[in-house]
């Protein structure tokens, strides 16, 4: 039953937030109501943050996109609702949490592995999907269920959280909206979110998610350095 009607409990209980996994702590169930922990206020009211704040949140949600897409468990989480709505900040620590757990697709890689359906070794491409609605989301469960290499959740937070293609509450333009001149002119953070989103090259969405982490890490490190 709970599979059916709401697997967020499930989600939550098998990948604890105690064991260092993105997601809110749970606290118990009833029926189809999860309680989970407080964590902070939403990611869309730190839309107008500061460049240097709105850096360490787009370096995380990336992060997180890595950590649910590659993990030593080998358990691939595809987010499938990614939204400004769906995570929060810790007012304390500044740690972005997945708030909504209702929407996600748990694979299990070593099963994949051993049942070898077709192409489960071919890499699997998100299809970029350009419309005029919130959290934009083009998606195969056949694909991410039987697949073991898929770039979904980088696609997922480029082109709904960080990109000039996200769209939330009538606003376009991501997380890194009007960025500093100097990096405007530089153009190679623009390159990349486009490339992440919407990729020109054959599997050019994996290297650019790993390059756009490592740019951001790298400009998040200058930032906090005194």
């Amino acid at each position: 039953m709970t599979l059916a009607f709401n697997p967020e409990p499930l989600v939550l209980q098998s990948f604890p937030s105690d064991e260092g996994w993105p997601f809110a702590k749970y606290l118990g169930a009833c029926g189809r109501v999860v309680a989970v922990n407080y964590v902070g206020e939403e990611l869309w009211s730190f839309y107008n943050a500061p460049w240097e704040k709105r850096v360490d949140l787009a370096r995380q949600l990336m992060d997180i996109a890595e950590q649910l897409t590659n993990n030593d468990f080998e358990f691939a989480l595809y987010l499938l609702d990614v939204s400004f709505d769906n995570f929060a900040v810790g007012p304390r620590d500044g740690k972005v949490i997945v708030v909504d757990a209702e929407n996600v697709l748990v694979a299990d890689k070593r099963l994949i592995k051993q049942n070898k359906p077709e192409n489960y070794d071919v890499w699997y491409e998100s299809r970029f999907e350009e419309c005029d609605r919130e959290a934009c989301l083009s998606f195969s469960k056949d694909s991410l269920c039987s697949r073991v290499t898929v770039d979904h959740n980088y696609y997922a937070v480029c082109q709904n959280l960080l990109s000039r293609y996200a769209t939330w509450r009538g606003t376009t333009g991501g997380l890194l909206h009007d960025p500093p001149a100097h990096i405007a002119k530089d153009g190679q953070l623009e390159a990349l979110l486009d490339e992440c989103t919407k990729p020109k090259k054959r599997y050019g969405r994996f290297q650019a998610a790993k390059e756009l982490r490592e740019y951001l890490t790298h400009s998040s490190s200058n930032i906090t350095q005194p």
